[in-house]
């Protein structure tokens, strides 16, 4: 009677053995592939993740490309120093270019012959053209699209009327023509021409 018993607790133990046993080595065995970096996600999680990447990817790309455009428009502007102008230009004389930056007329130029500009002078967010009725002749203008950079030296400050177009003509030497709006004289612009300076 007594041997029954001892043989029923040594079974019990041995079966209490193996399955510690057997739960030891699952769990070590989870640990090692943790280890190894092996992807316990089910299949549509790991989807979720590589979308989630590639989310992210899609997100440092695009901030790249704006990084990119930012770096582009700091080298395209404009300085005065006599009226400590320093400008952003940006294609375009739309309401939207002149709320934010110094427009550009795309039909004259970007570098050789005449450089046509625009901007507000008074009223709005940013007002960069507010002084140059200021500038004298002989005052200089600095210019810069991208490599090419050039100074110009006011040769004329005048008023003209609205639909005077000719100051954006294009010109054998190479000039830069200012042109913004006068005060309570819709009729009229004012246009500051600069000549490259040799």
């Amino acid at each position: 009677m007594h041997r029954l018993y001892t043989t029923k607790y040594i079974y019990i133990i041995s079966l209490i053995s193996t399955i510690i046993i057997f739960l030891l080595i699952c769990f070590f065995d989870m640990q090692i592939r943790n280890m190894k970096g092996q992807n316990l996600f089910e299949p549509k999680d790991l989807i979720k993740v590589q979308f989630e990447n590639n989310k992210d990817i899609n997100d440092i790309e695009k901030e790249d490309i704006q990084i990119e455009e930012t770096k582009e428009e700091n080298l395209w502007n404009l300085e005065i120093p006599t009226i400590s102008l320093v400008a952003n230009i940006q294609e375009g004389t739309s309401a939207k270019i002149l709320n934010t930056s110094i427009g550009h007329f795309e039909e004259t130029d970007k570098t050789e012959g005449n450089i046509g500009l625009a901007a507000h002078n008074r009223g709005y967010d940013v007002n960069y053209f507010a002084d140059i009725k200021k500038l004298k002749k002989g005052d200089i203008i600095k210019y810069q699209y991208k490599e090419f950079k050039k100074n110009y030296t006011v040769i004329s400050n005048d008023i003209i009327k609205d639909t005077d177009w000719t100051k954006l003509e294009e010109t054998k030497e190479n000039t830069i023509t200012l042109i913004t709006c006068v005060e309570n004289e819709p009729e009229y612009r004012r246009c500051v021409i600069g000549k490259e300076k040799v």
